[in-house]
């Protein structure tokens, strides 16, 4: 008599590629009854609520706001053009690194720092000096030009 061609460790791949076999089907039976194809536009519509929430119920009609197409903005806001008066501005110099260029000043009415390089010094300045400069607006930030001392 010969001996039988299948071993233990064959009989078990067997066993284990019939059981995958078995829970693929089974997953697949489970995606195909939980399925949403096939279901109306109504379980796939989302709402906003009055907060700006997802919801699934549709909002209150009650609770509507109309809004003016003319006052939607799109885009960035249109700059309001800047009184010369405004430009000019007095602060104390915080601090001031003469080897390296460049320090900050601190405007006496909004008390920001302000960052001023050598180059757009008109006057030498040093720490706790009062000046008077206008501000643009640079790469980083605001950044003080034509700086005086007082």
């Amino acid at each position: 008599m010969g001996r039988s061609q299948e071993t233990a460790g064959k009989k078990e791949k067997e066993k284990n590629k019939a059981k995958r076999k078995k829970e693929k089907e089974e997953r697949k039976e489970e995606r195909r009854a939980n399925s949403s194809k096939g279901k109306g536009l109504e379980s796939m519509m989302a709402y906003l609520d009055e907060n700006g929430n997802i919801t699934d119920t549709p909002p209150d009609p009650k609770k509507r706001k109309e809004i003016n197409l003319e006052d939607i903005q799109l885009g960035a806001a249109k700059q309001e053009p800047i009184d010369e008066a405004d430009l000019i501005r007095n602060g104390r110099v915080t601090f001031y690194n003469d080897t390296k260029g460049f320090g900050f000043i601190k405007d006496q009415k909004s008390g920001e720092s302000i960052f001023v390089h050598a180059n757009s010094l008109e006057t030498p300045i040093k720490e706790n000096d009062k000046v008077s400069f206008e501000i643009e607006q640079g790469k980083r930030g605001t950044v003080a030009v034509k700086v005086k001392k007082v």
